[in-house]
């Protein structure tokens, strides 16, 4: 009767598992019309894993039910879905995505005496220029912003006295960083984050606030323009950058 009982408790169990993974299989919809979308992201940030939807609208993703799914798509209100057994179970279910309203707000041009002609006009247009700086050792470069006699010393700074919110991001959440190695690895992301400037994909996987990612940058010694303007892409590859440098400071 023991045999009997434990055979049909690990019979449910494995039953249970079972129906607790696999690949959700589900259609985005235009939320207006009912229309499919192509080329929708999804990805899954739990695994760090991502698709496309194809020209019906459909994709299938491996996900476990308490997985987050992150649906992105260029003039629509990106969204989160927390997977459920429903979910899994239920092939093609409808998951819609509604279009942003764009309000365009009044735009002031700062004037400049300009004359017409090029070559006395460009004096006058301001050029910020960003300088990086090789450290021997590092595999890498500095970013110290506009030019000036002190952003030498600036970098060194900020190398050899790391800051207490490296160790907090670098040394404490092992988890992210993971997830950070694992968005560089997987193509569909980089190919999202090449396209994308509002860092939303990022805050996301890497749970952090946009405040602490601008804060982690300006420490790493990440101009402002190059913050304000880089593709995510390229803020992946810098907030990588930066963890690699700290590894060799850490050692050192």
């Amino acid at each position: 009767m023991k045999q009997f009982l434990l055979f049909f408790s690990c019979f449910l169990i494995s039953i249970v598992s079972f129906a607790q993974e696999g690949d959700v299989k589900a259609n985005i919809i235009n939320a207006e019309d009912d229309s499919p979308l192509q080329n929708v992201h999804v990805l899954n940030l739990n695994r760090v894993i991502g698709t496309i939807t194809n020209d019906k609208g459909d994709f299938s993703i491996p996900a476990a039910v308490n997985d987050t799914l992150f649906f992105s798509y260029l003039g629509f209100k990106s969204i989160k879905i927390r997977v459920t057994n429903d979910l899994l179970k239920n092939p093609g279910t409808k998951i819609q995505l509604t279009e942003l309203a764009y309000t365009l707000e009044e735009v002031i041009l700062q004037p400049f005496e300009l004359t017409g002609y090029l070559e006395i006009d460009n004096k006058y247009v301001p050029v910020e220029r960003n300088y990086r700086y090789s450290i021997s050792g590092l595999p890498t470069g500095y970013e110290a912003g506009s030019y000036s006699p002190g952003a030498i010393t600036r970098v060194l700074g900020a190398i050899f006295n790391p800051a207490d919110l490296l160790h907090n991001m670098f040394g404490k959440k092992p988890k992210q960083l993971r997830k950070l190695r694992k968005m560089q690895e997987e193509d569909q992301i980089r190919n999202l984050l090449t396209t994308k400037f509002d860092r939303e994909v990022l805050l996301e996987i890497l749970e952090l606030e946009r405040n602490d990612l601008d804060e982690i940058l300006q420490h790493c010694n990440y101009s402002k323009s190059f913050i304000s303007t880089a593709n995510d892409l390229q803020i992946l590859d810098a907030l990588s950058e930066c963890y690699e440098e700290f590894k060799v400071l850490n050692r050192k």
